[in-house]
Protein backbone atom coordinates (compact mmCIF):
# COMPACT_ATOMS: atom_id res chain seq x y z
CA UNK A 1 0.00 0.00 0.00
CA UNK A 2 0.92 3.25 -0.57
CA UNK A 3 2.63 5.54 2.52
CA UNK A 4 0.58 8.47 1.90
CA UNK A 5 -2.77 6.06 1.48
CA UNK A 6 -1.60 4.38 4.73
CA UNK A 7 -1.21 7.06 6.57
CA UNK A 8 -4.73 8.57 5.51
CA UNK A 9 -6.20 5.36 6.47
CA UNK A 10 -4.49 5.61 10.07
CA UNK A 11 -5.31 8.87 10.61
CA UNK A 12 -9.10 9.02 9.88
CA UNK A 13 -9.19 5.91 11.67
CA UNK A 14 -7.57 7.16 14.42
CA UNK A 15 -9.98 10.25 14.80
CA UNK A 16 -12.94 8.15 14.20
CA UNK A 17 -12.08 5.48 16.73
CA UNK A 18 -11.52 8.40 19.03
CA UNK A 19 -14.17 10.37 18.56
CA UNK A 20 -16.94 7.67 18.59
CA UNK A 21 -16.26 7.28 22.08
CA UNK A 22 -18.32 10.10 22.79
CA UNK A 23 -20.92 9.79 20.79
CA UNK A 24 -21.60 6.53 22.02
CA UNK A 25 -22.17 7.29 25.43
CA UNK A 26 -24.31 10.47 24.39
CA UNK A 27 -27.29 8.49 22.39
CA UNK A 28 -27.25 5.50 25.02
CA UNK A 29 -27.39 8.30 28.34
CA UNK A 30 -30.05 10.21 25.82
CA UNK A 31 -32.32 7.37 26.50
CA UNK A 32 -31.88 6.62 30.38
CA UNK A 33 -31.78 10.19 31.23
CA UNK A 34 -35.86 10.41 29.62
CA UNK A 35 -36.45 7.04 31.42
CA UNK A 36 -34.99 8.77 34.94
CA UNK A 37 -37.17 11.52 34.01
CA UNK A 38 -40.34 9.56 33.36
CA UNK A 39 -40.15 7.97 36.82
CA UNK A 40 -39.63 11.04 38.80
CA UNK A 41 -42.69 12.76 37.04
CA UNK A 42 -44.74 9.39 38.04
CA UNK A 43 -43.24 8.77 41.32
CA UNK A 44 -42.59 12.41 42.42
CA UNK A 45 -39.23 10.85 44.16
CA UNK A 46 -36.74 13.72 44.28
CA UNK A 47 -34.01 11.42 44.03
CA UNK A 48 -34.71 10.71 40.13
CA UNK A 49 -34.57 13.94 39.22
CA UNK A 50 -31.43 14.39 41.04
CA UNK A 51 -30.13 11.28 39.01
CA UNK A 52 -31.06 12.69 35.77
CA UNK A 53 -29.87 16.02 36.49
CA UNK A 54 -26.09 14.29 37.28
CA UNK A 55 -26.29 12.20 33.84
CA UNK A 56 -27.20 15.00 32.16
CA UNK A 57 -24.07 17.30 33.40
CA UNK A 58 -21.98 13.86 32.24
CA UNK A 59 -23.86 13.98 28.92
CA UNK A 60 -23.07 17.48 28.25
CA UNK A 61 -19.52 17.16 29.10
CA UNK A 62 -19.53 14.00 26.54
CA UNK A 63 -21.59 16.39 24.24
CA UNK A 64 -19.21 18.81 24.18
CA UNK A 65 -15.98 16.52 23.55
CA UNK A 66 -17.70 14.98 20.56
CA UNK A 67 -18.17 18.01 18.75
CA UNK A 68 -14.87 19.25 19.31
CA UNK A 69 -13.35 15.45 17.91
CA UNK A 70 -15.94 15.38 15.00
CA UNK A 71 -14.61 18.21 13.04
CA UNK A 72 -11.21 17.35 12.39
CA UNK A 73 -13.18 14.14 10.64
CA UNK A 74 -15.32 16.01 8.85
CA UNK A 75 -12.96 18.00 7.25
CA UNK A 76 -10.59 15.70 6.28
CA UNK A 77 -13.18 14.65 3.38
CA UNK A 78 -12.05 17.52 1.72
CA UNK A 79 -8.30 17.33 2.55
CA UNK A 80 -7.26 13.71 2.80
CA UNK A 81 -10.40 12.09 0.51
CA UNK A 82 -10.93 14.73 -1.71
CA UNK A 83 -11.43 12.34 -4.90
CA UNK A 84 -13.83 10.27 -2.71
CA UNK A 85 -15.69 13.73 -1.35
CA UNK A 86 -15.94 14.49 -5.37
CA UNK A 87 -16.90 11.27 -6.42
CA UNK A 88 -19.65 10.89 -3.48
CA UNK A 89 -20.69 14.27 -2.26
CA UNK A 90 -23.71 14.52 -4.19
CA UNK A 91 -25.03 11.61 -1.88
CA UNK A 92 -23.50 11.44 1.47
CA UNK A 93 -23.77 15.67 1.64
CA UNK A 94 -27.22 15.05 1.74
CA UNK A 95 -27.36 13.08 4.88
CA UNK A 96 -24.45 14.87 6.81
CA UNK A 97 -25.94 18.06 6.15
CA UNK A 98 -29.26 17.26 7.38
CA UNK A 99 -26.85 15.77 10.31
CA UNK A 100 -25.48 19.68 11.02
CA UNK A 101 -28.73 21.31 10.47
CA UNK A 102 -31.29 19.51 11.85
CA UNK A 103 -30.08 16.59 14.26
CA UNK A 104 -27.12 18.52 15.99
CA UNK A 105 -29.43 21.87 16.50
CA UNK A 106 -32.20 19.87 17.60
CA UNK A 107 -29.67 18.08 20.00
CA UNK A 108 -27.42 21.40 20.95
CA UNK A 109 -30.72 23.91 21.55
CA UNK A 110 -32.89 21.56 23.64
CA UNK A 111 -29.76 20.35 25.91
CA UNK A 112 -29.20 24.23 26.86
CA UNK A 113 -32.66 24.49 27.89
CA UNK A 114 -32.43 20.65 29.86
CA UNK A 115 -29.57 22.05 31.85
CA UNK A 116 -30.61 25.45 32.55
CA UNK A 117 -33.98 25.93 32.26
CA UNK A 118 -35.60 23.54 34.52
CA UNK A 119 -37.20 25.55 37.05
CA UNK A 120 -38.59 28.26 34.24
CA UNK A 121 -39.77 25.31 32.47
CA UNK A 122 -41.93 23.04 35.05
CA UNK A 123 -41.69 19.42 35.14
CA UNK A 124 -43.90 18.59 32.64
CA UNK A 125 -42.24 20.56 29.99
CA UNK A 126 -38.53 19.73 31.20
CA UNK A 127 -39.55 16.00 30.71
CA UNK A 128 -40.66 16.98 26.71
CA UNK A 129 -37.71 18.68 26.53
CA UNK A 130 -35.44 15.46 27.83
CA UNK A 131 -37.64 13.80 24.70
CA UNK A 132 -36.36 16.23 22.11
CA UNK A 133 -32.75 16.21 23.54
CA UNK A 134 -33.03 12.03 22.90
CA UNK A 135 -34.84 12.67 19.66
CA UNK A 136 -31.96 14.88 17.92
CA UNK A 137 -29.40 12.66 19.51
CA UNK A 138 -30.90 9.76 17.96
CA UNK A 139 -32.00 11.34 14.41
CA UNK A 140 -28.31 12.36 14.19
CA UNK A 141 -26.71 8.71 14.94
CA UNK A 142 -29.47 7.63 12.38
CA UNK A 143 -28.43 10.25 9.70
CA UNK A 144 -24.66 9.38 10.14
CA UNK A 145 -25.60 5.31 9.87
CA UNK A 146 -27.37 6.37 6.88
CA UNK A 147 -24.75 7.72 5.15
CA UNK A 148 -22.34 4.56 6.23
CA UNK A 149 -25.01 2.43 5.29
CA UNK A 150 -24.51 3.74 2.00
CA UNK A 151 -20.93 3.18 1.55
CA UNK A 152 -21.20 -0.14 2.55
CA UNK A 153 -24.82 -0.76 0.22
CA UNK A 154 -25.10 1.94 -2.19
CA UNK A 155 -28.61 2.48 -3.51
CA UNK A 156 -30.91 5.30 -4.72
CA UNK A 157 -28.18 6.78 -6.98
CA UNK A 158 -26.65 7.02 -10.94
CA UNK A 159 -24.01 7.65 -12.48
CA UNK A 160 -23.16 11.53 -14.27
CA UNK A 161 -21.59 11.88 -17.26
CA UNK A 162 -18.52 13.38 -14.87
CA UNK A 163 -18.41 9.97 -13.43
CA UNK A 164 -19.24 11.32 -10.22
CA UNK A 165 -22.58 9.93 -8.03
CA UNK A 166 -25.85 11.57 -7.77
CA UNK A 167 -28.57 10.99 -5.37
CA UNK A 168 -31.93 9.16 -7.43
CA UNK A 169 -34.27 9.04 -4.51
CA UNK A 170 -33.58 10.83 -1.02
CA UNK A 171 -36.38 8.12 0.51
CA UNK A 172 -34.23 5.24 -0.90
CA UNK A 173 -31.26 6.92 0.68
CA UNK A 174 -32.90 6.75 4.24
CA UNK A 175 -34.49 3.42 3.85
CA UNK A 176 -31.45 1.38 2.62
CA UNK A 177 -31.78 -1.88 3.76
CA UNK A 178 -28.83 -2.05 5.17
CA UNK A 179 -29.79 0.95 7.79
CA UNK A 180 -32.83 -1.23 8.81
CA UNK A 181 -30.35 -3.67 10.77
CA UNK A 182 -26.82 -1.26 11.07
CA UNK A 183 -28.92 1.25 13.07
CA UNK A 184 -30.83 -0.20 15.43
CA UNK A 185 -27.66 -2.42 16.21
CA UNK A 186 -25.57 0.98 16.58
CA UNK A 187 -28.16 2.36 18.93
CA UNK A 188 -28.43 -0.49 21.08
CA UNK A 189 -24.59 -1.14 21.70
CA UNK A 190 -24.86 3.06 22.64
CA UNK A 191 -27.29 1.86 25.58
CA UNK A 192 -25.10 -0.67 26.10
CA UNK A 193 -21.96 1.90 26.95
CA UNK A 194 -24.64 3.90 29.17
CA UNK A 195 -25.79 1.40 31.38
CA UNK A 196 -22.56 -0.35 31.69
CA UNK A 197 -21.45 3.18 32.82
CA UNK A 198 -24.28 4.23 35.15
CA UNK A 199 -24.24 1.15 36.80
CA UNK A 200 -20.58 1.19 36.94
CA UNK A 201 -20.56 4.45 38.84
CA UNK A 202 -23.58 3.20 41.29
CA UNK A 203 -21.10 0.49 42.06
CA UNK A 204 -18.69 2.73 42.76
CA UNK A 205 -20.44 4.74 45.23
CA UNK A 206 -21.96 1.35 46.94
CA UNK A 207 -18.55 0.31 47.44
CA UNK A 208 -17.44 3.29 48.59
CA UNK A 209 -21.06 3.68 50.84
CA UNK A 210 -21.67 7.11 49.78
CA UNK A 211 -24.61 8.55 47.67
CA UNK A 212 -26.54 5.02 48.10
CA UNK A 213 -29.71 5.84 47.63
CA UNK A 214 -28.75 7.52 44.28
CA UNK A 215 -26.13 4.30 43.65
CA UNK A 216 -28.88 2.35 43.94
CA UNK A 217 -30.96 4.10 41.59
CA UNK A 218 -27.69 4.10 38.52
CA UNK A 219 -27.37 0.36 39.80
CA UNK A 220 -31.10 -0.60 39.34
CA UNK A 221 -31.50 1.39 35.76
CA UNK A 222 -28.01 0.50 34.76
CA UNK A 223 -28.38 -3.59 35.00
CA UNK A 224 -32.35 -3.58 33.80
CA UNK A 225 -31.32 -1.60 30.77
CA UNK A 226 -28.22 -3.34 30.01
CA UNK A 227 -29.51 -6.39 30.13
CA UNK A 228 -32.40 -5.35 27.77
CA UNK A 229 -30.28 -3.64 25.67
CA UNK A 230 -27.22 -6.61 25.00
CA UNK A 231 -29.75 -8.99 24.47
CA UNK A 232 -30.98 -6.68 21.67
CA UNK A 233 -27.78 -6.84 19.97
CA UNK A 234 -26.99 -10.17 20.20
CA UNK A 235 -30.44 -11.13 18.54
CA UNK A 236 -32.29 -10.17 16.31
CA UNK A 237 -29.82 -7.09 15.15
CA UNK A 238 -26.69 -8.60 15.55
CA UNK A 239 -28.18 -11.77 13.85
CA UNK A 240 -30.04 -9.31 11.15
CA UNK A 241 -26.49 -7.55 10.40
CA UNK A 242 -24.83 -10.99 10.06
CA UNK A 243 -27.12 -12.32 7.61
CA UNK A 244 -27.37 -8.90 5.43
CA UNK A 245 -23.37 -9.17 5.47
CA UNK A 246 -24.23 -12.45 3.63
CA UNK A 247 -26.54 -11.10 1.58
CA UNK A 248 -24.77 -8.16 0.35
CA UNK A 249 -21.11 -8.86 0.86
CA UNK A 250 -20.49 -12.51 0.98
CA UNK A 251 -16.38 -12.34 0.69
CA UNK A 252 -16.64 -10.18 3.92
CA UNK A 253 -18.72 -12.84 5.92
CA UNK A 254 -15.74 -15.28 4.83
CA UNK A 255 -12.99 -13.37 6.10
CA UNK A 256 -15.22 -12.44 9.53
CA UNK A 257 -15.65 -15.89 10.13
CA UNK A 258 -12.09 -17.24 8.90
CA UNK A 259 -13.71 -19.27 6.20
CA UNK A 260 -10.92 -20.23 3.85
CA UNK A 261 -12.93 -22.67 1.60
CA UNK A 262 -16.59 -22.88 0.62
CA UNK A 263 -18.41 -25.23 2.55
CA UNK A 264 -21.81 -27.33 3.01
CA UNK A 265 -22.25 -27.36 6.40
CA UNK A 266 -19.88 -24.40 7.33
CA UNK A 267 -18.78 -25.02 11.01
CA UNK A 268 -18.73 -21.78 13.39
CA UNK A 269 -15.13 -21.33 14.47
CA UNK A 270 -15.52 -19.75 18.46
CA UNK A 271 -11.62 -19.58 18.53
CA UNK A 272 -8.59 -20.09 16.37
CA UNK A 273 -5.97 -17.63 14.25
CA UNK A 274 -6.11 -17.50 10.86
CA UNK A 275 -3.07 -18.57 9.04
CA UNK A 276 -2.96 -16.85 5.46
CA UNK A 277 0.14 -18.47 4.21
CA UNK A 278 -1.57 -21.96 4.36
CA UNK A 279 -4.98 -20.31 3.75
CA UNK A 280 -6.54 -22.49 7.21
CA UNK A 281 -7.16 -21.57 10.76
CA UNK A 282 -5.01 -22.31 13.53
CA UNK A 283 -6.07 -24.27 16.49
CA UNK A 284 -9.51 -23.78 15.51
CA UNK A 285 -12.82 -24.85 18.57
CA UNK A 286 -15.76 -24.43 16.24
CA UNK A 287 -19.05 -25.91 15.98
CA UNK A 288 -20.08 -27.95 13.38
CA UNK A 289 -22.92 -26.62 10.61
CA UNK A 290 -23.93 -23.51 13.24
CA UNK A 291 -22.09 -21.25 10.66
CA UNK A 292 -24.64 -22.19 7.86
CA UNK A 293 -27.28 -22.24 10.33
CA UNK A 294 -27.22 -19.03 11.45
CA UNK A 295 -26.35 -17.28 7.78
CA UNK A 296 -29.70 -19.39 6.05
CA UNK A 297 -31.21 -20.96 8.70
CA UNK A 298 -30.30 -24.34 6.76
CA UNK A 299 -27.79 -26.39 8.54
CA UNK A 300 -26.81 -27.98 5.31
CA UNK A 301 -26.58 -24.59 3.87
CA UNK A 302 -23.55 -23.67 1.42
CA UNK A 303 -21.35 -20.42 2.35
CA UNK A 304 -19.22 -19.42 0.26
CA UNK A 305 -15.37 -18.85 1.54
CA UNK A 306 -12.34 -17.00 0.37
CA UNK A 307 -11.48 -19.25 -2.34
CA UNK A 308 -14.88 -18.38 -4.29
CA UNK A 309 -13.82 -14.63 -4.79
CA UNK A 310 -10.88 -13.43 -6.50
CA UNK A 311 -7.87 -12.53 -4.23
CA UNK A 312 -8.41 -8.44 -5.43
CA UNK A 313 -11.99 -8.47 -3.35
CA UNK A 314 -10.81 -9.87 -0.39
CA UNK A 315 -10.80 -6.98 2.64
CA UNK A 316 -6.76 -5.79 3.14
CA UNK A 317 -6.22 -7.25 6.48
CA UNK A 318 -8.60 -10.82 7.31
CA UNK A 319 -6.42 -11.38 10.33
CA UNK A 320 -7.67 -7.79 11.94
CA UNK A 321 -10.85 -8.40 10.69
CA UNK A 322 -11.49 -11.66 11.79
CA UNK A 323 -9.99 -10.79 15.25
CA UNK A 324 -11.97 -7.35 15.70
CA UNK A 325 -15.35 -9.21 15.00
CA UNK A 326 -14.22 -12.23 17.49
CA UNK A 327 -14.02 -9.09 20.23
CA UNK A 328 -17.40 -7.95 19.56
CA UNK A 329 -18.83 -10.96 19.54
CA UNK A 330 -16.81 -12.25 22.32
CA UNK A 331 -18.02 -9.13 24.38
CA UNK A 332 -20.96 -8.85 23.63
CA UNK A 333 -21.84 -12.55 25.24
CA UNK A 334 -19.77 -11.48 28.24
CA UNK A 335 -22.19 -8.53 28.85
CA UNK A 336 -25.28 -10.89 28.40
CA UNK A 337 -23.78 -12.76 31.00
CA UNK A 338 -22.80 -10.13 33.56
CA UNK A 339 -26.08 -8.04 33.27
CA UNK A 340 -27.80 -11.66 33.31
CA UNK A 341 -26.25 -12.19 36.93
CA UNK A 342 -26.60 -8.61 38.11
CA UNK A 343 -30.07 -8.67 37.45
CA UNK A 344 -30.65 -12.40 38.93
CA UNK A 345 -28.97 -10.68 42.11
CA UNK A 346 -31.18 -7.94 41.54
CA UNK A 347 -34.30 -9.26 42.07
CA UNK A 348 -33.40 -11.71 44.97
CA UNK A 349 -32.75 -8.13 46.24
CA UNK A 350 -28.53 -9.08 47.13
CA UNK A 351 -27.51 -7.15 44.03
CA UNK A 352 -26.11 -3.98 46.68
CA UNK A 353 -24.59 -6.23 48.80
CA UNK A 354 -23.01 -8.55 46.85
CA UNK A 355 -19.54 -7.28 46.58
CA UNK A 356 -17.85 -9.09 43.78
CA UNK A 357 -20.58 -8.29 41.84
CA UNK A 358 -20.53 -4.69 42.61
CA UNK A 359 -16.50 -4.82 41.70
CA UNK A 360 -17.41 -6.68 38.41
CA UNK A 361 -19.98 -3.66 37.41
CA UNK A 362 -17.67 -1.60 38.24
CA UNK A 363 -14.54 -2.74 36.55
CA UNK A 364 -16.69 -3.46 33.43
CA UNK A 365 -17.41 -0.10 32.20
CA UNK A 366 -14.76 0.50 29.59
CA UNK A 367 -14.91 -2.82 27.58
CA UNK A 368 -18.30 -1.85 26.15
CA UNK A 369 -16.44 0.99 23.93
CA UNK A 370 -14.15 -1.80 23.12
CA UNK A 371 -16.47 -3.79 21.69
CA UNK A 372 -18.29 -0.70 20.18
CA UNK A 373 -15.10 0.02 18.43
CA UNK A 374 -14.21 -3.37 17.38
CA UNK A 375 -17.75 -3.47 15.56
CA UNK A 376 -17.01 -0.52 13.66
CA UNK A 377 -13.40 -1.51 12.99
CA UNK A 378 -15.44 -4.85 11.42
CA UNK A 379 -17.37 -3.07 9.11
CA UNK A 380 -14.86 -0.37 8.00
CA UNK A 381 -12.29 -3.46 7.23
CA UNK A 382 -15.06 -5.77 6.15
CA UNK A 383 -15.95 -2.51 3.73
CA UNK A 384 -12.26 -2.75 2.15
CA UNK A 385 -10.67 -3.03 -0.79
CA UNK A 386 -13.56 -0.37 -1.10
CA UNK A 387 -14.87 2.90 0.26
CA UNK A 388 -18.04 2.73 -1.78
CA UNK A 389 -18.57 -1.18 -2.04
CA UNK A 390 -18.51 -2.11 -5.68
CA UNK A 391 -17.98 1.80 -6.93
CA UNK A 392 -14.80 3.46 -5.45
CA UNK A 393 -11.75 1.72 -4.21
CA UNK A 394 -10.13 2.76 -1.76
CA UNK A 395 -6.70 3.34 -3.16
CA UNK A 396 -8.72 5.92 -6.18
CA UNK A 397 -10.18 7.85 -2.81
CA UNK A 398 -7.16 9.70 -1.27
CA UNK A 399 -6.17 13.34 -2.28
CA UNK A 400 -3.10 13.91 -4.83
CA UNK A 401 -2.18 16.81 -3.38
CA UNK A 402 -1.97 16.09 0.50
CA UNK A 403 1.31 14.20 0.72
CA UNK A 404 2.42 11.86 3.25
CA UNK A 405 4.86 14.05 5.00
CA UNK A 406 1.49 16.13 5.82
CA UNK A 407 -0.75 13.80 6.71
CA UNK A 408 1.88 12.48 9.25
CA UNK A 409 2.63 15.59 10.91
CA UNK A 410 -1.10 16.40 11.54
CA UNK A 411 -1.35 12.84 12.69
CA UNK A 412 1.22 13.41 15.82
CA UNK A 413 -0.34 16.83 16.01
CA UNK A 414 -4.07 14.93 16.77
CA UNK A 415 -2.53 12.44 18.79
CA UNK A 416 -1.16 14.99 21.04
CA UNK A 417 -4.61 17.00 20.50
CA UNK A 418 -6.67 13.97 21.65
CA UNK A 419 -4.77 13.17 24.58
CA UNK A 420 -4.84 16.84 26.31
CA UNK A 421 -8.80 16.64 25.63
CA UNK A 422 -8.93 12.99 26.70
CA UNK A 423 -6.99 13.94 29.91
CA UNK A 424 -9.23 16.91 30.77
CA UNK A 425 -12.34 15.37 29.67
CA UNK A 426 -11.09 12.46 32.61
CA UNK A 427 -10.87 15.16 34.90
CA UNK A 428 -14.07 16.82 34.83
CA UNK A 429 -15.83 13.49 34.50
CA UNK A 430 -14.31 12.01 37.92
CA UNK A 431 -14.49 15.81 39.38
CA UNK A 432 -18.43 15.51 38.73
CA UNK A 433 -18.64 12.29 40.21
CA UNK A 434 -16.80 12.43 43.65
CA UNK A 435 -18.97 15.70 43.83
CA UNK A 436 -21.75 13.28 43.41
CA UNK A 437 -25.38 13.17 42.62
CA UNK A 438 -26.98 15.63 45.43
CA UNK A 439 -25.01 18.33 43.78
CA UNK A 440 -26.78 18.43 40.75
CA UNK A 441 -29.96 18.51 42.48
CA UNK A 442 -28.47 22.36 43.53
Amino acid sequence: MDIALLLDRLQFGFTISFHYLFPQLTMGLSLLIVVLKAIALKTGDTIFDDAARFWARIFALNFAVGVVTGIPMEFQFGTNWARFSKFAGGVIGQTLAMEGMFAFFLESSFLGLFLFAEKRLGRIVHFAVSILVFLGSWLSGFLIVATNAWMQNPVAYEIAADGTVRLTNIWGLLFNPWVGWQYPHTMAGAVVTSAFVMAAVGAYYLLARSHEEHAKVFVRVGVLAGLVATAFVLFPTGDGQGRIVAEKQPVTLAAMEGLFTTKEGAELILIGQPDMQKMKMDNPVHIPRLLSFLTYRHWNATVKGLDAFPPSDWPDNIPLLYYCYHIMVGLGTMFLAVMALAGYLLVRHRLYTARAALWLLMLGFPFPFIANTAGWMTAELGRQPWVVYGLMRTANASSHVVSSGNTLFTLLGFCGMYLVIGVLFIILVVKEINQGPARAGH
